[in-house]
């Protein structure tokens, strides 16, 4: 097999990948103490920039060194995760899950009894600090994660020299990899209008089944959830490069406020990768603290907020990128109302309710936050 970067997004990173080993070298040679710039990924060193509309990470570091007995180890993994990445992932062109590559590192030091790593937990953070140091995707070094998220609409895309037409994928939909950059996913042909990103796979499925994507020529897409890095990533790429509008759809709770806020703005924890994900044009399409009184909810389909709740909405009201007064109002009346909404509450009106009157209704009415 030869060797060496497969294509020119790899030859990149492992030049990346290179600097920073030759970087440890040099100083060896002058006879100092090796290490290696950290950006500190903590609270302390993030911001919202309220230009870019997004949660970026601060310039504060922390040099890991070899000769220190607290930042020994972690400088060890480092270099270790470093290299496997550049050898046997880019080297290869293949790829490998996180869970692997905790394998493929660990083994016991010669003449000791001491494992590089002893648990997963270990090499997950490592992998991140390796991301944010050389300024690459974690996909980027050839790492995935568990296929989380389909997604089904007006476009055909190609996936690994394989075209796909999102139009037939059945109730299923396509899973969306957690890899989706340029060189493994591209999009051939595009007749949508917009996309809809759903929390909640039963609710996709719901829209799904009743073809709302196709009465309304869009992409409809879920996440299971919070979404993970594939569909941000995703949903990233196609606003940028399809230039389509993307809305939001997720639980009337302070965690779907949450939820559309990572998308939008990004999370705190991934702050470095912020300008590779974020969407700062997402419209939160609901549910809204609103819609119980605005579409004759009966009390019977709300849930009391628990403490819980109750302090993750007070936080979201301290969040730099909830100070706008619609969210404000939003987030109050909430707390006003002591209860929230899940989206398959509007089921209770019809079972197709949220395809045949809810989000028409929204779209035509622009009746967002953003």
């Amino acid at each position: 097999m030869s060797k060496g970067p497969k294509t020119r997004q790899d030859a990149q990173t492992a030049e990346k990948l290179k600097k920073l080993g030759e970087q440890v070298i040099a100083s060896v040679k002058k006879g100092q103490n090796p290490g290696i710039d950290i950006p500190i990924r903590a609270l302390s060193n993030v911001k919202f920039n309220p230009k870019t509309q997004t949660i970026e990470m601060g310039k504060d570091t922390q040099e890991r060194q070899f000769f220190n007995t607290a930042m020994a180890r972690k400088f060890m993994q480092t270099l270790l995760v470093a290299s496997t990445v550049k050898e046997d992932l880019l080297g290869s062109g293949k790829t490998t899950s996180i869970r692997d590559l905790y394998y493929m590192t660990k083994h016991t030091v010669k003449g000791t009894k001491e494992n590089t790593f002893e648990e997963q937990d270990e090499s997950d953070p490592v992998i991140e600090d390796l991301e944010v140091s050389v300024d690459s995707l974690r996909e980027e070094l050839h790492l995935f994660a568990s296929n989380k998220g389909a997604m089904v609409g007006d476009m055909t895309i190609v996936d690994q020299g394989d075209t796909i037409d999102l139009r037939r994928m059945g109730s299923g939909g396509w899973s969306i990899p957690s890899i989706v950059e340029s060189n493994v996913i591209q999009f051939k042909k595009c007749d949508a209008k917009f996309i809809l990103h759903v929390e909640k796979d039963a609710m996709w499925r719901r829209l799904n089944e009743d073809k709302f994507w196709q009465q309304h020529k869009c992409i409809l897409l879920h996440g299971q959830g919070q979404p993970p890095r594939g569909v941000r990533r995703l949903l990233h790429r196609m606003v940028a490069e399809l230039k389509l509008p993307l809305y939001v759809f997720v639980d009337n709770d302070p965690w779907g406020y949450y939820i559309y806020s990572v998308i939008k703005q990004g999370s705190i924890n991934l702050a470095y990768e912020s300008r590779r994900m974020a969407v700062p044009s997402a419209r939160f399409i609901g549910l809204s603290s609103f819609d119980k009184e605005g579409y004759k909810l009966p009390d019977n389909v709300t849930m009391r907020l628990n403490d819980e709740d109750l302090g993750r909405a007070k936080q979201l009201l301290q969040y730099d990128w909830f100070q706008k007064k619609p969210w404000q109002k939003e987030i109050k009346n909430m707390l006003h109302c002591g209860v929230k909404l899940e989206l398959e509450a509007l089921s209770k009106k019809a079972i197709s309710f949220a395809t045949d009157e809810y989000l028409p209704k929204k779209l035509r009415d622009q009746d967002w936050l953003d």
